[in-house]
This record gives structure tokens, sequence and C-alpha cells, in this order.
């Protein structure tokens, strides 16, 4: 049977459920297409009694085009730009990367979340939500549910982030003149691009200023998206040490994330490109496709997801979520101290 007849059925079906859902993102970017396109899945699959004609095309959207949509979230990465302004938040970033993941493996280990939930949890508060969990998955080997579960939790925490960070930058007195101080700690303590931006408009909607926070705000969202490479080279080996501890035959070069080579290449494209005087707008259309694959691919995974079961077994991810949100958010307003930012 060929790769269309297989699979066109469960794409068609994700299609329709991703389209609508990408439209709903736009409209409040609180939420983000994501979240929605999880919700639609997963509602739908409590309607559908028998999936096996859609299941091969819903699997390979929530397993391959997860990547592709990493891979082409290169190309909305310009090294040399982020290299220049992220460097003065870079110790910031990496502090609060570091924070998060120790909360998730302590907590881990306390609470028995269970080890995939603990690190998709832990990557997608620490680096850029659903892209990081996007790129973790696969590396790990996490199933949709732990997808989904991980998705849900990080969505929660960037809402809220969403609506009262902006309260918060103002009761803790950081600058209204200047977007420097809320953009950093936007940009580090909030996970989620959109999130990130609707954080960052509201501060410059408050305080007239502008695109300031925005900007800064972006750049460091950015640097951090940067962290994936590392991460998931990482954990890929330290995958293939335990399967070896184990007695378990499980190759590196088998886990190794290619895609990441790849989204590597399309950032140092787009670094070539706009140094050689090319828009930067001219990538545009590809960031744009690689976050309507990240709700293809979310519409695909809610749809192997048991709503019911993830309802059951979500308090302890959610603590988790928490502990790693409060974490971050923490370290960044300490590090900013320290460092005279704010």
């Amino acid at each position: 049977m060929s790769f269309i007849q297989k699979n066109v059925k469960g794409i068609l079906l994700c299609l329709v459920l991703a389209i609508p859902c990408w439209f709903l993102g736009q409209a409040v970017p609180v939420v983000g297409g994501p979240v929605f396109g999880i919700l639609a899945g997963m509602l739908i699959t409590l309607l559908l009694k028998d999936k096996t004609q859609f299941q091969s095309g819903i699997t390979f959207l929530s397993k391959k085009v997860l990547q592709y949509a990493v891979i082409l979230l290169g190309f909305g990465l310009n090294l040399s730009v982020i290299l220049e302004t992220g460097k003065q938040s870079l110790p910031i970033i990496l502090a609060t990367i570091s924070t998060s993941l120790i909360i998730a493996y302590v907590l881990h280990r306390i609470m028995h979340v269970p080890g995939k939930i603990s690190t998709l949890v832990g990557v997608g508060s620490s680096i850029c939500g659903g892209s990081a969990i996007a790129a973790t998955a696969p590396v790990i080997d996490a199933d949709d549910e732990e997808v989904a579960q991980a998705i849900s939790v990080i969505f929660f925490f960037n809402m809220l982030a969403a609506l009262f960070f902006p309260a918060l930058g103002a009761l803790l007195g950081f600058s209204t003149t200047s977007g420097e101080a809320f953009g950093i700690f936007a940009g580090t303590a909030v996970n989620d691009t959109s999130s990130v931006t609707a954080a960052a408009s509201t501060w410059d909607s408050l305080y007239q200023l502008g695109t300031q926070t925005l900007d800064k705000a972006v750049t460091v969202k950015l640097t951090r998206t940067l962290a994936i490479i590392p991460i998931t080279l990482v954990l890929a080996f330290v995958r293939t040490k335990k399967a070896g501890s184990e007695g378990k035959k499980v190759e590196f070069k088998k886990i190794f994330p290619m895609f990441i080579l790849y989204f590597v290449l399309a950032s140092v494209i787009t670094t070539i490109a706009t140094s050689l005087g090319v828009s930067a707008s001219v990538f545009s259309p590809l960031k744009t496709l690689s976050k309507f694959f990240i709700v293809l691919a979310m519409c695909a995974v809610g749809l192997n997801t048991n709503i019911v079961k993830l309802i059951k077994t979500g308090g302890k991810p959610l603590a988790l979520g928490f502990c790693c949100w409060v974490g971050i958010a923490s370290m960044s307003l300490l590090m900013q101290h320290v460092l005279g930012i704010w």
C-alpha cells in the first residue's frame, strides 16, 4: 500500500481539525493553536468508536510532523542577532533552565512522577514550551498521552503567566520607562512564544513603550530556543546509557535526533542569507508553517489521547509544572537583581 493510501484519511481528519484550531489560536493567542488542537483531538476521539482507518495517518503526524515543525523553527533564528543581543540574558537563561531541570528531576524522585512526563514538563517549562516538547518527545520515546499531559501542564501556567505577570511586574517595581527588565523577565520566565508575546505586548501597551518590551522578550526567548540542541543530544546519550545498564540494546546512532542537525542547518541558512542582505521576512512563511505543523501534530496527539485518563493522572504533573514555573520565575528575578538589571 502506498504512503498516500495508507495515511490520507488520518491526515485529512487532522487537517479538518487543525485549520479551525489554527484560526482560534490566532484569535486567542493566550491559549494558542496547539492547545485547541489537543482539545479538539481528544473530543473527537471520544466520538470515534473505531479509528483503525485513520490511525496510520494520525501516527505519522504525531511523530514525524512534530520533527518537521522543529526543523522549520530554525528558519526563525538569526544566530548573529541572537548572540549579539541575547548574551546579556545568557546567565539568566542558563540559571533558569538549570533550575527547572533540577526541580523536575528532584520532584520526579520524590513524588514518583513518571520519568518521561517529568522530562517533558521540565524541558517545556525551561526552554520553549510546545516546541521543546516536540523536539524532546521522539528522543525519549514519549507516547502521545505523555506529550498531551506535558502540553496541558505547560499551557495552564503559560496562560496564568500571560495574564498575571504584567501586574506582578508593576508590583515588583520594574521600570515603566524602559522595556528591558520586564522583557527579560517575560523572555526567561514564560515558556511559550505566544504567551511571551502576550505578556510583553501588554507591558508595552500599559506604559506606551512601542515594541521595546516585545523586541527584548522575543530575542531572549529565541536565545532560549537554542538550548533545544544540547538538551536533546544529552537526553539521547542518557537514554542510550540507561538502556545499556538495564541490559537493553539501544544504539545512540539510531535515536540520535537527526532533525536537530537540520534545525541547526536551517538556522545557519537564515543567518548567512540575512547577512548577505536577504530580508528576514523571506523566511516568515516557513516560520508560520512550523507553527501550523505543531497545531496539526497536536490534533493527532489529541486523537491518540484518552481525556478521562489524562484528567485522572493530571495532579502530580500539574504540581510538578507549578514548582518548575515558580522556580524559573524566582530565579529570573534573582539573577536580574544580582546583575543589576532590576
